[in-house]
């Protein structure tokens, strides 16, 4: 039954099978049982496909007890809980993995009990814009993290006797927060325990622009090659998979898109205050056609390109190992290592290593303020191209073309004319028009084609950075709850109501958040310069080289009339 919606976020579809839906447009549901987080429906502008469950509500009397905002279903899409920026909500249950086939069998060498797919996690949209192809969970769990879980053995990082739990500072009353999800409230608080060893640290420096990671030691690439559809249960189940190869070993693995998903997964679950790039997203259906497989590939070198060129994420064991391992048995013991990683989340914070300097917590307030309206109008700016260049690839490859084979058939029609009357002929003008004709059908087909050249790979590095830019709102929510709970703490402390050495405390937990913002925004900028120069110049240069075929195919036709 066709039931009446209305659209909570914009949406901008990305193949035939899905409609784009526009904040607050009415829309019509075929039926309010969402298909792997999609509903598929008609907009008002008559257009069918389908939809994110969680961008829509269900028009419903308020009469009735079953009104339904798939934003907050646990069957919707991922959504965006954000502290500054309106957004769809955070679901329960990920989006990520519902597509593809190859995701619903068994995980070949992979340990069964161990996966991570059904961890809860939630996606964050683009500073206020949902993510327009909703490829990209978060790995925030709503109440437990497996990086405090209390142990016998371990002390609270202020040691703080249980005769002064009273004066504790105040716990944020939405424990669904960002801040309390992630476990930072706690770590701010203290409440965080130390580990007896920990094997991993993380070194934040002072450079010329403010705090940076330490580059890594050992830096290398890793190429993204070769993707292959592959069969097994004797072709009942069909994947693909990429060939990498890391500089440092030289020694080729191959993966396919689900271990992606799983190292994806690991790395959002441990790094609480890292920008973690997003993995290219997923289709219903189609997702072995040519042109598929080739994005998926473009932008899967993207994302390695920044996820080893990123000093802390570069080291990460469970990256190594995804990289690296080859032996099966080996495989499953390294998988099952990073899973049971308890230094994830509030207790990664506890790796990092932060300069002796002073920064006043203020003048961190306003970088970071600077620093979020950076991001907010680079996201405009960014949102604002991708729907340009979008559109300038529909009308290369439709309408570009087609005013081109127009043109053409024009002149042809006006060779065939001077045919009729043989007396008067001319055989060598009218092989000229002719030939006019077929060169402008030519160029047609040379717009065509050219968005492969240029075009799609601005698009690509645009997609990236959409991902990129999502992630800043919630770390910058962090941060905002940790310098209130430093504001209140002091305040308590000059009340006599906390000891000022708890007080102490708390700032001095409050730096490591901030530093590390501060270097994760150092980095930021350093690799958008170097993206964003690196696509102006592929741009501009395949524009060039464009524009001199087409100038060459004109001149060698302008030719054939110098000798009439």
């Amino acid at each position: 039954m066709a039931l009446k919606a209305r659209a909570l976020y914009n949406f901008q579809s990305e193949n035939k099978e899905e409609i784009s839906i526009q904040e607050n447009e009415e829309l019509v549901i075929f039926s309010e049982n969402s298909l792997d987080g999609w509903l598929q429906g008609q907009n008002s502008r008559g257009e069918t496909g389908l939809f994110p469950a969680s961008y829509v509500e269900i028009l419903r009397s308020r009469s009735g007890s079953n009104y339904t905002d798939y934003s907050i279903s646990p069957t919707g899409s991922p959504g965006h809980e954000s502290s500054f920026y309106t957004a769809p909500p955070n679901p329960s249950i990920p989006y990520q993995g519902s597509f593809e086939d190859d995701d619903d069998d068994d995980w070949d060498d992979w340990d069964d009990a161990c996966t991570v797919v059904e961890e809860p996690r939630s996606t964050p949209g683009t500073n206020g814009h949902p993510s327009p192809n909703l490829q990209y969970p978060s790995a925030y769990d709503h109440h437990q993290h497996a990086g405090y879980r209390p142990k016998p053995v371990l002390e609270r990082q202020d040691s703080m006797s249980s005769s002064k739990r009273g004066s504790v500072v105040g716990r944020n009353l939405n424990r669904f927060s960002c801040f309390v999800r992630s476990g930072v409230e706690a770590f701010i608080l203290g409440d965080v325990p130390l580990m007896s060893k920990i094997a991993e640290v993380y070194c934040i420096e002072m450079g010329s622009k403010g705090p940076q990671w330490r580059a890594n030691p050992h830096p290398f690439i890793c190429s993204v090659e070769d993707p292959t559809k592959q069969t097994k249960f004797k072709g009942i189940k069909s994947y693909i998979s990429y060939k990498l190869t890391p500089s440092n070993i030289n020694s080729p693995v191959y993966r396919r898109y689900k271990h992606f998903d799983w190292l994806y997964n690991r790395l959002l679950h441990k790094f609480t205050v890292i920008s973690v790039p997003h993995l290219p997203e997923k289709q219903a259906t189609g997702r072995f056609e040519e042109d598929f497989i080739e994005k998926r590939k473009r932008r899967l070198i993207l994302w390695m390109d920044h996820m080893t060129s990123h000093p802390v994420l570069s080291q990460y064991e469970g990256f190594q190992h995804f990289l690296c391992c080859r032996d099966e048995k080996q495989w499953k013991l390294g998988k099952r290592r990073a899973e049971k990683d308890e230094m994830v989340g509030a207790s990664f914070l506890l790796t990092i290593q932060i300069p002796t300097e002073h920064q006043d917590l203020q003048d961190v307030e306003d970088r970071v303020d600077t620093f979020k309206a950076f991001s907010k109008k680079m996201d405009d700016s960014v949102l604002q191209l991708t729907n340009v260049a979008s559109e300038l690839v529909r009308k290369h490859v439709g309408g570009f073309r087609k005013e081109f084979q127009k043109l053409g058939n024009a002149f042809q029609a006006i060779s065939h004319s001077f045919h009729m009357d043989p007396p008067y002929s001319s055989d060598a003008l009218n092989n000229a028009i002719s030939h006019t004709g077929k060169t402008y059908e030519t160029v047609g087909e040379m717009f065509a084609e050219q968005p492969k050249n240029d075009l799609f790979l601005m698009l690509d590095t645009l997609s990236l950075y959409q991902g990129l830019l999502s992630n800043f709102p919630d770390i910058i929510h962090l941060q905002k709850g940790a310098f209130a709970k430093v504001k209140e703490s002091q305040r308590m402390s000059d009340e006599g109501r906390m000891d000022q050495e708890e007080a102490d405390g708390i700032r001095k937990r409050c730096r490591v958040v901030g530093f590390a913002l501060q270097a994760e925004m150092n980095h930021f900028h350093e690799r958008r310069v170097a993206d964003f120069k690196r696509m102006m110049q592929s741009y501009l240069k395949q524009q060039i080289v464009f524009y001199q075929r087409i100038s060459q195919q004109l001149e060698k036709t302008l030719r054939m009339y110098d000798n009439l």
